[in-house]
């Protein structure tokens, strides 16, 4: 139930008085414009951040009359005379004017209890950290989900990576303790930056020259290869920014068995190749108001499922790689809800950590801090990917042996980045 303000409800009203309805493109326009006006921050990381101190009640109210009247206005309009790109930004319209006003009505409550979100180490702890859990959820996800049913999920997946990963043991023909033991071996590590750097060069002409395998054919600018400088990424493994792949050497060795999954991740075709479609794409100027991570990080993620199609994962160590990664990010998801809207200890979350994990323990903390600090962010990735599997999967069952995949991620990457609950409409399920 929304939070309603007197002042809201008279101005509205007023505005509505007598007034004939509009036009599609005038609304679209108005809201546009608007949102611009407002000057909303963006989404940030750190829960902390997205609960503003300085935030009145009139500047809430204000953008609570702006939300509330465009949402009249798109009430009355005639959806069935909408071509497809108009349907696309009026769902995609609603759905950002219901999560700003779920976010308004949140902050609202929260502006008199700001000293004890300063002070609160979790979402958990602040007042109504529940309620603002949900929000998040929402907001990262891009999608209408309840924190229980994605505690369920990450279990699944959880079940998911751990059996590939005892897969592959068996294929290796090794022990549990000497599959484990053979994992630190000295032969699975590089120090030398010229070597990691080759390596991965390596890897790029590969998937080059297989992306027809599963894509059509797009104009992609070139994605560079460099050593990461930014310190305060050293605990990644790899980030991509502004056409350039960067591999992390901060004086230590460099996991071979993380390259190919992490190139496809943030590179091709990961965050490089959407992004350069992406913005090769006609978006329209509401689709480019906001930033929906679950897309992003969910294509990422999901390109990782093809690394033998591209010509990757040439040994089962390059495959067990990707799952040794997979299965931290599923467990991420089951913790992040156990500790953000379950109230978990760090003794209860690390107790999970270790009996779902083999062989990580090193970084469960930092983990765990991350999830306290950036509450939903880690479940983009594994949430994101599943909806694009289980949508590949039900197109290709309907349509057989004509399935084909590239038609697919076309489907999914001329649209650019939206959320999944207005995407899913304007993908052919037929």
């Amino acid at each position: 139930m929304h939070i309603f303000y007197p002042l809201v409800f008279v101005l509205v009203f007023t505005c509505n008085i007598h007034q004939s309805p509009k036009h599609f493109s005038e609304i679209r326009a108005e809201y546009v414009n608007g949102i611009k006006k407002l000057q909303i921050p963006p989404l940030q990381l750190n829960f902390k951040n997205n609960i503003p101190a300085d935030k009145s009640t009139r500047s809430i109210n204000d953008q609570m009359i702006f939300f509330q009247k465009k949402n009249d206005d798109l009430k009355n309009m005639q959806v069935e005379n909408l071509n497809v790109g108009e349907a696309q930004d009026y769902d995609l319209m609603r759905y950002q004017i219901e999560f700003n006003i779920d976010r308004l009505d949140l902050e609202f409550s929260s502006i008199k209890d700001h000293s004890a979100i300063v002070a609160a180490t979790s979402i958990y702890q602040i007042p109504n950290g529940k309620k603002w859990y949900e929000y998040f959820l929402k907001r990262w996800l891009g999608d209408n989900v309840s924190p229980d049913e994605i505690y369920q999920f990450g279990l699944e997946q959880i079940k998911r990576s751990r059996g590939n990963i005892e897969s592959i043991r068996k294929k290796a023909g090794l022990s549990e303790n000497d599959f484990y033991k053979r994992l630190n071996d000295s032969s699975f590590f590089l120090n030398n930056q010229d070597a990691i750097n080759k390596r991965f060069l390596g890897i790029k002409a590969t998937l080059l020259s297989n992306l027809k395998n599963i894509f059509f054919n797009y104009h992609i600018p070139d994605v560079k290869i460099a050593r990461g400088t930014n310190a305060e990424l050293a605990q990644t493994p790899g980030y991509y920014s502004d056409n350039v792949f960067y591999f992390n050497l901060f004086d230590k060795p460099y996991n071979m068995r993380q390259m190919d999954w992490l190139f496809i991740h943030e590179a091709i075709p990961g965050h490089h190749f959407q992004a350069s479609i992406t913005d090769s794409a006609e978006d329209s100027n509401v689709a480019q108001l906001f930033w929906y991570p679950g897309f992003g990080e969910g294509w990422a993620a999901y390109a990782e499922e093809y690394g033998k199609e591209l010509g990757l994962y040439k040994t089962v160590y390059d495959e067990l790689g990707r799952w040794e990664w997979d299965v931290v990010r599923s467990v991420r998801v089951a913790l992040d809800v156990g500790i953000n809207y379950y109230g978990w200890s760090d003794e209860k979350a690390m107790s999970f950590w270790k009996d779902n994990i083999k062989n990580q323990d090193d970084i469960a903390m930092r983990e765990i801090n991350r999830m306290k600090r950036w509450p939903v962010q880690v479940i983009t990735y594994k949430y994101g990917a599943s909806k694009f599997l289980m949508w590949k999967e039900k197109i290709a069952k309907k349509e057989g042996a004509s399935f084909d995949i590239r038609r697919f991620h076309d489907q999914l990457l001329r649209r650019g980045s939206l959320p999944f609950s207005v995407l899913k409409k304007y993908i052919d399920f037929t």
